[in-house]
């Protein structure tokens, strides 16, 4: 029986190769685009930004012409209380907080995670660029990915369960070499 993998979808590149990567390694594979923004945010799309309605359309028509199935998960308040909230309490505090580092702990890896493991997958996968690999000793390692597009960075946080149920497909790629796939 084939392994259900729930995909982080934003309908960019990354997410899209890592979608079709996974369709190729033989993975039952369903999209989703976590919806983060309240109503009155939605209509606003800003280049290289993320979470607008024309991210879930292009997340939706990616997963489409791939014939995998694609959900939109209503996270807009984990969102705020976990990444909003967090950055304006360090930002006010004289910090200099990173919310893509609260986003991937706190809704990415977490609540994505418990909300697979509801709906019966066995993991889930996004488009970053590193590596997750299991040592000798059964330690799971997050590892920078060997090109120059590394993401690592932001994925620090990442618990021993997590590593062990999620799939980064892109690990070994290039970005050049997932453009042409």
């Amino acid at each position: 029986m084939k392994k259900r993998v729930m995909l982080g979808m934003s309908g960019g590149v990354d997410s899209s190769v890592a979608a079709l990567l996974l369709l190729k390694a033989g993975y039952d594979v369903t999209g989703v685009t976590l919806r983060l923004r309240p109503d009155e945010y939605m209509q606003q799309s800003a280049a290289g930004g993320c979470c607008s309605l024309d991210d879930i359309d292009d997340a939706r028509r990616v997963a489409y012409k791939l014939g995998i199935d694609h959900l939109v998960l209503n996270f807009t308040e984990f969102f705020e209380k976990d990444v909003i909230d967090y950055f304006a309490a360090q930002y006010e505090a004289g910090l200099t907080p990173n919310p893509c580092i609260a986003c991937n702990r706190h809704i990415k890896f977490d609540a994505m995670l418990r909300r697979a493991r509801e709906l019966d997958f066995d993991s889930v996968a996004t488009g970053h660029y590193a590596v997750i690999e299991q040592n000798a000793a059964g330690r799971w390692l997050l590892r920078k990915a060997p090109a120059s597009k590394d993401q690592s960075y932001v994925l620090y946080s990442f618990t021993q369960d997590q590593l062990s149920h999620t799939l980064m497909p892109l690990g070994e790629y290039t970005k050049p070499q997932a453009r042409a796939l």
